[in-house]
């Protein structure tokens, strides 16, 4: 049965586990100071790095969401784990042996753990399956495309017998029960029975950061074959097809190395580009790359909101030539600026993919398709042009029609002249025509939703913003329109506007602490990470185009919006007034929820057993409460 892990096994796992390592298989994490590391967090989506680590305290804090714990948290907040799942890991990766209160054993059954031991077992099942008589079709396919056993053996790649049960029976016959191996995604229910999901196909394991396997893609072989080309692990407790990239346990470290990643669109592919020196390229499973691939891949490259492209790296994107390539192309276009890296196309020529131009042409010309890749921009605008006869007055007219929209896209205002210019090139027509078209896009795109105004109110600080009935308001993204009416989210949009409107009516002090005080409402939080990404602007007048460069694109249109909204204040009162007051209720609202964690803390901690701890958290309310009294000018 199983058991509670007895306390000092947990400690001495905690002491042992070097956090830094764990979390940079998540996390690309850079020096902060002495004894701090830092970068993006992995619980929310921000714009700069305010994820701390300190290894030799064994935490990690986000001053962002507020996130923070110690290596076990981490695990079962990242891997969706329990607590004692987590230490279980742990301890495994140091070779620590676990004791358990009253001669318990390891969770084992039905759980993570269980689930991905029984996908590793597969694994090596499929592996050793590779070399049976019955798999000359899987080995005869990978000697068709230029991998001999050692690359097989280097990805894991192996074979599915055709048969209902042999890996059922191999795995009932290693502990594994039915019901684990239907959970795992292994099997399939029948009616009468559960009978093996994969049969007659070559099979790539697929594994997260820390190469755990969780699930497998299978390619058809068999004529006799009805099944998909490509048949996954479907949805399990521990594979969700939407965030696993396959290959990403290869390639990560090298990614954040080189603040670079490869999208390719299939296993060979990503094969292909690793066995060619191309070692950052990874591949989704079975669904259009998006937004939760995102999440993964930003923390780490990296991915900071700035315009300074060797900050934010590179991401290249491969398509096929052909349609359903032209589409995927649009596809991964529409959330290109959730990254701030630079984004890139690189197509292989004579419609080859990688696998396929590796096998024709050779290794090298594998990495000169990466190297000849096109910027994200340019590709799009020219795909835009390629609809209309460039050779015609009206065809001309029509592309920049077409074409002005994308070009309107480009958040980097000298990116967007360049583009302006290339883009008269590409038309043969004047910079000074185009220009206008392009503005006009931007124009558009930006253009309020709706006509506000303040409704009365005897008390500004109950004033809200709404439209008027006769102007509809079409929903495309967060707006001041859309913002609850509560305390709370009042309060910091009226801030976020002072700053906005007023960057410098308030002291520089005060302002950087509201901007990185704590945020309830999710849209406008986004807005704080801008203005705290570009305090070095509060003194310049373009401080809001450079707010509006740190702003991920959905959310653009809401900066706008506090850009220009009335501030709840009565006409001839003393602005500076009423931006400190707005500012230092949102900061003292920060030190109250910082008080009232201390004292929670304080009222957990004992003083007999921890007295070292209640000094520090004593000592932490003294000068929270010293801020309060300073921000009060007591």
């Amino acid at each position: 049965m199983a058991g509670l892990i007895k306390r000092a096994d947990i400690d001495e796992v905690r002491s042992r586990v070097n956090i830094a390592d764990v979390v940079s298989d998540y996390v690309a994490l850079k020096g902060a100071g002495i004894g701090s590391l830092k970068g993006l967090c992995p619980f929310h989506d921000e714009r700069s790095p305010s994820f701390h680590v300190r290894p030799q305290v064994g935490r990690y804090h986000c001053f962002g969401c507020g996130e923070d714990g110690d290596v076990f948290s981490f695990i079962q907040k990242m891997d969706h784990t329990t607590f004692q799942e987590a230490v279980e890991r742990m301890a495994a990766s140091i070779n620590f042996t676990l004791h358990y209160e009253d001669g318990g054993q390891a969770s084992d059954h039905g759980n993570r753990a269980r689930l991905l031991a029984a996908n590793e077992a597969a694994g090596e099942f499929f592996v050793e399956q590779l070399t049976a008589p019955d798999a000359d079709p899987g080995r005869r396919f990978l000697g068709e495309r230029g991998f001999d056993p050692a690359a097989a053996q280097r990805f894991g790649v192996g074979f599915a017998p055709k048969s209902f049960d042999a890996l059922r029976s191999h795995l009932k016959g290693r502990g594994f029960s039915e019901e684990e191996l239907i959970t795992a995604g292994l099997l399939s229910q029948g009616d009468r029975n559960a009978y093996d999901r994969f049969r007659g196909r070559l099979l790539w394991p697929i594994r997260d950061v820390t190469g755990a396997t969780i699930g497998f893609g299978a390619r058809k072989l068999l004529e006799d074959d009805n099944g998909p080309k490509y048949l996954n692990t479907p949805e399990t407790p521990v594979y969700h097809k939407s965030q696993v990239l396959y290959g990403l346990d290869l390639a990560r470290k090298d990614i954040s190395k080189e603040k670079r990643v490869v999208i390719v669109e299939g296993y060979t592919d990503v094969m292909a580009c690793h066995l060619a020196g191309v070692t950052t390229a990874v591949a989704t499973c079975g669904t259009s790359f998006g937004v939760d691939h995102i999440k993964v891949l930003r923390p780490m490259i990296g991915d900071s909101s700035k315009l300074d492209t060797s900050a934010g790296g590179e991401v290249v994107f491969t398509f096929d030539p052909d349609e359903a390539g032209q589409r995927a192309a649009s596809r991964a276009f529409a959330e290109e600026q959730r990254f701030a890296a630079q984004t890139f196309v690189a197509i292989a020529p004579d419609g080859l993919d990688p696998c396929d131009l590796r096998l024709n042409r050779g290794d090298d010309a594998v990495r000169r398709m990466i190297s000849s890749k096109r910027p994200m921009f340019e590709f799009m605008i020219k795909r835009t042009l390629d609809g209309h006869d460039l050779e015609t007055v009206d065809g001309r007219a029509s592309g920049l029609r077409a074409a002005a929209p994308v070009v309107a896209g480009i958040r980097d205002r000298s990116l967007m002249q360049g583009y302006i210019r290339a883009l008269s090139g590409w038309l043969g027509i004047d910079p000074s025509d185009v220009e206008p078209s392009v503005f006009a896009a931007t124009r558009a795109a930006s253009a309020p939703k709706a006509v506000e105004r303040l409704a009365p109110s005897s008390d500004p600080s109950r004033q809200s913003i709404t439209s008027l009935p006769e102007v509809p308001v079409v929903d495309e993204g967060p707006s001041i329109l859309r913002l609850p009416d509560d305390p709370s989210t009042r309060m910091e949009r009226d801030a976020v506007m002072a700053i906005l409107q007023h960057p410098t009516a308030a002291s520089r002090d005060l302002t950087t602490q509201a901007a990185f005080a704590a945020f309830v409402n999710g849209s406008l939080a986004v807005v704080r990470d801008a203005i705290a990404a570009s305090l070095d602007q509060l003194d310049s007048p373009s401080f809001v185009e450079s707010v509006l460069a740190q702003t991920p694109g959905p959310f653009i249109g809401l900066v706008q919006e506090l850009a220009v909204g009335p501030l709840p204040e009565r006409e001839g009162r003393d602005m500076a007034l009423y931006c400190e007051g707005i500012l230092s209720s949102l900061v003292e609202r920060d030190l109250l929820r910082r008080k009232a964690e201390l004292l929670g803390q304080m009222h957990r901690t004992d003083a007999r057993t921890d007295p070292d701890k209640r000094r520090v958290l004593a000592q932490q309310l003294v000068e929270v409460e010293a801020a309060r009294r300073a921000l009060r000018n007591e």
